[in-house]
């Protein structure tokens, strides 16, 4: 509490000169002399952070190429898992008489209620978060590669047994594991994004992450009903191991490790007593430590790149810590954000195709249509992040009179995203209860409004995640996800019930309501986000301490 009481009696001046976990500098300033040499002009350069250690190894010191390959990689295991996730829900009709016996005599046995059949989404989105709980401990323990890999197996494999599934409860089974290999999609993949991309290029590399993420269950949805028409609900599991086992196989060979000791790595090229903050003292440094370095550290290789597995202790440890990040604000807002709009867009892609399949629509196979307006708000929202979270950083940067960056530049942009999404949660409740003909157009412009806002969290929030509490930013989307299952499962479970008895107004007004509030949790982080930073440094110093 003591270290709260002078976060919050600082002034503004005391304030601005601090610099807490999170605030970097990104612009040096420099006098330059005019081709006349009668004047000197301020010229501004990018400023790296984090600092790449010599080390080739260095997951900063890949190249663009690399880089792009990870990233798309990365990208990739987000939306087939996703996809996997969302393409049985426009299935779900045609599932109801799926495992049923029909007799010559008497009616038929082994109908599952489509309230039932809603559970298979449900606990499919439990386990991706939940499955969270063991991923991120082993991956912080034996490195990122190996656990993604393990998960892609295990996605690729319980892809192939629903489609094998011969009963209800067989099916229900493999949805879980399909939800277990998909868990490090949303923690240690946009962690793995974060650790190769410099501050001033995170924003747009988790943009085109977010794209990918925030796709998949929509794209899922909307060839999930021709699949089914088409081919049987049993190839809409087939296509997920398909393209699960793709992304498995091109992750061994292009994925390396990037769990990396960077000051580690520093302390041994440079002399004890360096001061990074002198800028004199860097560059007399530079050519002696690219020197040493060429010595030092072996060149890193393709064959060494797939080299699989490391250890750092204290497995046991790490399956408490993630609970710690609970202390932070940051965690907090992110977390009630991302839970409420992947519940809502996995809500209505659980509903929305039960809804059309009835009277006035009877869209029958093109009830995943209903998923168009989804990808349209997604690409809108890719295309509103990528080009402004970026943008304000470097803006804001040359602003300051240190050149700082702080995480909390980009939040402004979530503001009009979170209002668009909640009013997008009623649009779609009160166009379902309309029922009209034309509703359906109501429909698709409150899926899309959602997507919309689903695409700034990870974008936006999870980079404010990694900014501000560096080392802790995978236990923190442990966190995150972990509540997001939770609240997805909770809506997804009793929407279908809920629905039923009371229509859809009610509970999508519900959600728009907890959405509103949710939102309203970006307030204070916005305008007090350094001072709460300060507050808990001590704590986000302790993790750098740990060596993450």
């Amino acid at each position: 509490m003591t270290q709260f009481r002078h976060a919050f009696s600082l002034d503004k001046q005391e304030l601005n000169e601090m610099a807490p976990p999170g605030t970097v500098t990104l612009m040096d300033r420099e006098l330059v002399r005019t081709n006349t040499g009668h004047h000197e002009v301020e010229e501004n350069h990018i400023h790296l952070n984090p600092e790449p250690s010599p080390d080739p190894a260095d997951p900063l010191n890949f190249s663009n190429s690399r880089k792009i390959t990870i990233l798309a990689l990365m990208a990739l295991y987000a939306f087939v898992t996703n996809v996997s996730s969302s393409i049985i829900s426009s299935a779900l009709p045609n599932l109801v008489t799926a495992f049923a016996t029909f007799h010559e005599r008497g009616p038929p046995t082994g109908i599952v209620p489509f309230s039932k059949l809603t559970h298979l989404i449900a606990v499919n989105n439990l386990f991706l978060g939940a499955a969270n709980i063991w991923w991120v401990p082993l991956g912080n323990t034996f490195g990122r590669r190996p656990i993604i890999l393990i998960c892609l197996a295990i996605l690729f494999a319980s892809s192939v047994w629903a489609g094998k599934a011969d009963s209800y409860n067989s099916l229900l089974a493999a949805r879980v594991f399909q939800g277990i290999g998909g868990g490090a999609a949303d923690t240690l993949a946009p962690d793995v994004v974060g650790q190769i991309f410099f501050v001033h290029q995170r924003g747009r590399a988790m943009a085109i992450y977010t794209i990918f993420l925030a796709s998949g269950s929509l794209v899922g949805g909307l060839v999930g009903g021709y699949i089914t028409h088409d081919m049987g609900w049993r190839w809409t599991m087939y296509i997920s191991a398909i393209l699960s086992g793709a992304v498995m196989l091109l992750s061994f060979f292009f994925v390396p490790e990037t769990l990396f000791d960077r000051e580690a790595a520093m302390a041994v090229v440079r002399p004890e007593g360096y001061n990074r903050d002198s800028p004199i003292e860097e560059k007399a440094e530079m050519a002696r430590v690219e020197t040493v370095a060429s010595t030092v550290f072996p060149e890193y290789t393709f064959a060494r790149s797939l080299k699989i597995g490391m250890y750092r202790p204290g497995f046991f440890k790490r399956c408490i810590t993630p609970y710690t990040t609970l202390l932070f604000p940051g965690t907090w807002m992110v977390m009630l954000h991302y839970a409420g709009l992947v519940g809502l867009i996995v809500t209505i892609s659980t509903v929305a195709p039960q809804i059309l399949a009835q009277p006035p629509y009877l869209w029958g196979g093109s009830v995943g249509l209903i998923n168009v307006g989804g990808l349209v708000g997604t690409v809108l929202g890719a295309i509103y992040t990528y080009f402004t979270a970026d943008y304000i950083v470097k803006r804001q940067a040359k602003k300051e009179r240190h050149g700082f960056s702080e995480p909390e530049a980009r939040l402004p942009l979530m503001f009009p995203a979170l209002l668009i999404a909640t009013a997008g949660s009623l649009v779609f409740g009160f166009s379902a209860k309309a029922a009209t003909p034309k509703a359906w157009i109501g429909l698709e412009f409150g899926n899309g409004m959602v997507a919309f806002g689903l695409m700034q969290v990870p974008s936006i929030g999870f980079n404010y995640l990694i900014e501000s509490y560096g080392a802790w930013s995978a236990d923190c989307f442990l966190m995150v996800v972990t509540f997001r299952a939770v609240i997805s499962f909770a809506w997804t479970f009793f929407v279908g019930t809920w629905v039923e008895s009371a229509g859809p107004a009610e509970p999508f007004g519900i959600f728009a309501l907890l959405m509103g509030v949710f939102s309203l949790t970006t307030v204070p982080v916005w305008l007090f986000g350094k001072r709460l930073r300060f507050a808990t440094s001590n704590l986000v110093m302790k993790g750098y301490a740990r060596g993450e």
